[in-house]
């Protein structure tokens, strides 16, 4: 262990070094606390928090990652993490030296996500109310809990969740075999992997025991997987929080064995802090963001607690389109639109996003704050009040966040106004929910937009829900032609949909239903006729059309 303050630069090299991170040039022991990390954007400036760590994707000449530093000290970063091989290692450590800012490399086949993940996990308290210790560690440390363990057992260590996700490493993982670096620099146990401790049945031997299980090499890995392992659950009461495993050359003793024993059931204690102190912090932000939404007498307040007053700002609202029933629950009746899931699974999935999406924007912008308030996730960002495009930024930032998470969960991300005062924040997540409802509802040709991009959308169903909720039914000679085709069984509305819908391209109208031209053609006198409707008046067609549009007109 050592005494570096717990955010500091030092304390990250000494969790993440060797195995992700390398000191290039710079000084670990700065003993100011990291503020905040922040992926660094050639295209934007964004306001640093001071002591901010800088994830320099995609630089790689010497010449701009000096010039990168120099700005970082002018803004009084901590360190700049770049992708090695590093050119030039020389060249920069004037650059290093004159800006005071450290210069890491990220190992290769490390992702940038994965490192951003681990730093923000390594960086956050993830206390609630004053610092409180467990077992003599700082509560919600689980980084601090491994290199304790490893220390104890002599061996590296990983504690992962019950789905075999990385949650925190030891260091020495580099003295592990080829399965251990790629599990701990992918932060998940590699599949391949996986199943064979399925099919082995590894996992129901582990779970069913609370004591340390030894683990040989399985079949068809000893090429990659050459050190045994000893691994034991993590559990509270009958639930199972996830494991903790070591990679042992020797069996171990009976003192490091109970030692491991008792170390799953401090882990324990920490996992199910972390988690108690994750539900309170999202229920928080959930009541600032949302209270800075609706704009009264306490939005302000809440700005200023998010540390977003006196700054304009673009609000992002994301919501599930349809999610993978197989990943959120069983079947259930659910709203047009949306996956047949059943409510907790629904409700679980949403929280997963949001988080996700909390993440990423925290990633993009230092001060952004996003939480889930209802079956949306909003998101705040900051915009600088120098640019004019903050709503085209947010698009590229929705985007890239849809990109990121695949299409396990099909979501949309509707995009508002900026604004510059707390006052119109309420516009602006109007703004936002407007465009997103489109996208639910298929309307869009994107998974993200403007409320500029939708607008005419927006406006046909606002008027779909003026015309339902006053019972409507079309009138003229669109209830003419409705009444005749179910009367006679014809397709005149059909047809006439058809031929507005190609500006009156014959043609196209008729290939579109599928009948001759000719046919299309005397279909069409004839509806003139029943509807007593006048073709060549834009007026006309003009009502047809919006009839068409928003008003229910089944003829069956």
């Amino acid at each position: 262990m050592t005494n570096r303050p717990r955010a500091s630069l030092g304390r990250v090299l000494d969790d993440l070094g060797a195995t992700l991170l390398e000191l290039v040039h710079g000084d670990p022991d700065r003993p100011a606390e990291i503020g905040g990390i922040v992926i660094h954007d050639p295209l934007d400036e964004p306001v640093l928090p001071s002591h901010a760590l800088v994830l320099g994707v995609g630089l790689h000449e010497p010449e701009r990652i000096a010039d990168v530093l120099r700005d970082l000290g002018r803004q009084r970063a901590a360190g700049l993490v770049v992708r090695a091989p590093i050119v030039d290692r020389e060249q920069l450590a004037d650059a290093v030296a004159s800006s005071g800012v450290a210069l890491l490399g990220l190992t290769r086949g490390a992702s940038w996500d994965q490192l951003a993940v681990l730093l923000r996990s390594l960086l956050a308290d993830g206390d609630v109310g004053e610092p409180e210790t467990l077992g003599g560690m700082p509560s919600g440390d689980l980084f601090a809990l491994a290199n304790a363990t490893a220390a104890l057992l002599d061996a590296p260590v990983t504690i992962e969740d019950r789905s075999s996700r990385v949650l925190a490493f030891s260091g020495r993982q580099d003295e592990a075999d080829t399965a251990r670096v790629e599990t701990v620099l992918g932060r998940q146990v590699p599949q391949r992997y996986f199943r064979l401790l399925t099919q082995y049945g590894i996992f129901r031997e582990l779970y069913r025991t609370d004591r340390p299980v030894l683990v040989p090499p399985l079949p068809s890995t000893e090429e990659d997987f050459t050190i045994p392992r000893v691994a034991v659950a993590v559990r509270a009461g009958d639930e199972i929080l996830g494991s903790i495993w070591a990679a042992v050359r020797d069996p171990l003793t009976a003192e490091r064995s109970q030692a491991l024993y008792d170390a799953a059931k401090l882990v324990a204690l920490h996992m199910l802090r972390i988690r108690a102190g994750a539900d309170v912090e999202r229920r928080l932000r959930a009541d600032l963001v949302s209270t800075a939404l609706e704009g009264g007498a306490g939005a302000r307040a809440a700005l200023d607690r998010l540390r977003l007053a006196d700054q304009p700002l673009v609000v992002l609202a994301l919501g599930i389109i349809a999610a993978d029933p197989l990943d959120v629950g069983e079947p259930l009746t659910g709203p047009a639109g949306e996956s047949l899931v059943s409510q907790a699974g629904l409700a679980g999935e949403r929280q997963r996003l949001a988080d996700a999406f909390a993440m990423h924007l925290g990633a993009v912008h230092p001060r952004a704050a996003a939480a889930l308030v209802g079956d949306v996730a909003y998101g705040l960002v900051p915009v600088r009040a120098d640019r004019s495009d903050g709503e085209e930024r947010a698009v590229r930032i929705g985007k890239h966040f849809l990109e990121r998470i695949g299409d396990r969960v099909t979501a949309s991300i509707g995009v508002g106004p900026v604004v510059a005062d707390a006052a119109h924040l309420p516009n602006a997540r109007a703004g936002a929910d407007r465009a997103l409802r489109v996208l639910r509802t298929g309307h869009g040709s994107s998974r993200v937009a403007r409320l500029a991009d939708v607008h005419v959308d927006t406006l046909l169903l606002e008027l779909r829900d003026l015309i339902e909720a006053r019972g409507d039914e079309p009138t003229g000679p669109i209830a003419r032609l409705v009444a005749y085709d179910r009367l006679h069984h014809t397709d005149l509305v059909e047809t006439l949909r058809a031929w507005l819908d190609a500006f009156g391209d014959v043609a196209a109208a008729a290939a579109a239903v599928y009948v001759h031209p000719n046919t299309f053609r005397y279909r069409l006198r004839r509806l003139a006729d029943v509807g007593d409707l006048d073709l060549d008046d834009p007026d006309s067609r003009f009502a047809a059309m919006l009839q068409l549009r928003v008003v229910p007109t089944s003829t069956r």
